[in-house]
């Protein structure tokens, strides 16, 4: 069944209701422990909260958004300032005094007469009855705010991801599609001398041709595929490239025998063997090009090595820098933080080792 995401506004608002509910409960639960539960006392606390509440509505919906994230700074301190003034103001006239009934313990008032059971109130001087609200409503707008720029935090570091997943997403979509025209014209050439020179040799290379397209056309569109496949794609790309070069470039491909039932994203590979074979073959020199795939535990590991030439050095600013860029994007799209890419660029040999969770 498909899920719905719930979004950070309606989180937001559920953790407002929550909050305050706590808040309103105080009264009840307080006149409750009592044993007698004063329903008159118990509105006029949250009468008193009411205002509290007002002013962080206001804060949070209004002032905030308007003010503040728009950096009309002026504007959000005046507001502010005199939404809490007024506040206090009410919260000063409206409940001047601090509950007293007979028998508390508490130190009754000097003046007036009291009766058992008599609830009176003492007034609080002025100053300090300002200071009590202005201290809880400074607090109240403190944490709404703060609230309120996490949650704008959170909502535009969300975008900002899912418009850089969707880049990558594009980058690895034209890794898919990375291997180079020529690559299919000079196969198509090489396998057109063949017919006349060794036709089992010609009809093997169409074969591999055939698999590859086929592998490009329909199963690289998959999010992941048969290990077994993505070797069978490898095996055919490194046979035809062996059509283009002469005995003088040793190629090695040593994979397990017994290959695990397990899956791996498409195309995985072939940027690096690709860059493998284009960096580190050079005419007439004798090249290499080391190929090696191994399965430990929970891990599938990668080392492909190739020859380095000096006379071409220059041409390896070229792979680290786009090339791999786009390739540690595509594997931090795929798998985060839980892979390992180590490159080693020696004197005369480029060495890369990828290891994967399976």
């Amino acid at each position: 069944m498909k899920t719905v995401p719930i979004s950070s506004r309606k989180i937001e608002a559920l953790f407002y209701m929550l909050a305050w509910a706590l808040v309103f409960s105080v009264p009840y639960f307080s006149e409750r422990s009592s044993g007698h539960i004063d329903w008159n006392e118990v509105r006029n606390n949250w009468m008193h909260v009411s205002g509290y509440l007002v002013l962080f509505l206001i804060n949070v919906y209004i002032l905030v958004p308007g003010f503040l994230l728009k950096k009309r700074y002026r504007k959000y301190f005046l507001f502010g300032s005199s939404l809490i003034m007024l506040v206090i103001a009410v919260n000063v006239i409206h409940h001047p005094g601090i509950p007293y009934q007979a028998g508390s313990g508490a130190v009754p008032p000097a003046e007036g007469i009291r009766q058992p059971g008599q609830v009176l109130t003492t007034r609080k001087p002025p100053l300090m009855a300002f200071a009590d609200n202005l201290i809880i409503c400074l607090l109240i707008v403190g944490a709404g705010t703060t609230i309120k720029l996490m949650s704008k935090w959170l909502s535009e570091e969300k975008l900002r991801k899912d418009a850089e997943k969707e880049q990558l997403k594009t980058n690895l979509a034209l890794l898919k599609h990375q291997i180079s025209p020529h690559f299919f014209m000079n196969t198509l050439n090489n396998i057109h001398a063949l017919i006349e020179m060794d036709s089992e040799k010609a009809q093997d290379a169409v074969e591999r041709l055939s698999t590859l397209m086929r592998y490009l056309l329909y199963d690289s569109a998959q999010n992941t595929i048969e290990l077994k496949k993505e070797i069978e794609f490898i095996h055919s790309f490194i046979s035809l490239m062996k059509l283009r070069h002469s005995d003088e470039v040793e190629v090695k491909l040593l994979i397990p025998v017994q290959i695990p039932d397990i899956k791996i994203p498409p195309m995985l590979f072939i940027s690096l063997l690709e860059n493998a074979f284009k960096h580190g073959v050079v005419y007439p020199m004798k090249s290499y090009i080391y190929f090696e795939m191994q399965i430990c535990e929970n891990s599938l590991v990668c080392n492909i090595r190739n020859s380095k030439h000096k006379t071409v050095a220059q041409q390896y600013d070229e792979y680290p820098g786009i090339g791999l860029e786009n390739i540690k994007k595509s594997l931090n799209l795929l798998y985060e933080q839980n892979y390992k890419l180590d490159i080693y660029d020696k004197e005369n040999e480029f060495v890369v080792n990828l290891t994967i969770p399976v």
